[in-house]
């Protein structure tokens, strides 16, 4: 059973690392054809991004730190795609230094927010929050027009964390989404 389990969340992790370049891919394609000057540090952001991906990310488990830059470096690639119309905020609350998360669990999330959220103009806020050592909250809202959404289909991203969340933690989680205000919320639960 633990050979099938670890087997499943191999296979799981190892198919969001192909739909995330799958997405940067075609954003750089985009660049490309508008002959934009910032195509080539788009290339070069991704190659970092690769390589935490290759090697770092490879762990079971890693440090919510590097979580985060890995993170921060998606949204630097994104920023670089639309400019200053958007709006990016981090926030960390509590002590962190010590956490260690499941490796690319939250990018799916932050993807899904330039995706499917943000358009020309838009925000971006993202908290982590340690509380008591006990549970960690991640929160991603972006911004949204609900009179331009329609129904898309829905990826592979979100749904392969789900199944990684009940794999890793049973019922010792809780993961919910809610829309107000043209704001898209999630927020997501799990034990240190």
């Amino acid at each position: 059973q633990e050979i099938q389990l670890r087997t499943e969340l191999n296979f799981l992790k190892s198919q969001i690392q192909p739909h995330f370049f799958f997405n940067t891919l075609n954003n750089l394609y985009a660049l490309t054809l508008e002959k934009s000057d910032v195509a080539p540090s788009v290339v070069l952001k991704l190659s970092d991004i690769m390589q935490y991906v290759l090697y770092e990310a490879s762990e079971p488990k890693i440090r919510l730190y590097n979580e985060i830059n890995y993170i921060q470096s998606y949204i630097d690639l994104e920023r670089l795609r639309y400019g200053d119309r958007t709006e990016t905020n981090t926030e960390i609350i509590g002590d962190i230094n010590e956490i260690e998360v499941p490796s690319l669990l939250f990018s799916p999330f932050i993807e899904n927010c330039f995706k499917h959220g943000v358009n020309e103009d838009g925000e971006v806020f993202i908290s982590f929050e340690n509380v008591d050592d006990k549970y960690l909250i991640f929160k991603v809202k972006n911004s949204f027009e609900e009179l331009n959404k329609t129904p898309k289909k829905q990826g592979i991203g979100v749904k392969n964390v789900l199944r990684r969340l009940e794999l890793l933690f049973k019922n010792d989680y809780k993961y919910t989404t809610t829309i107000k205000d043209n704001t898209y919320n999630v927020e997501l639960k799990i034990p240190i």
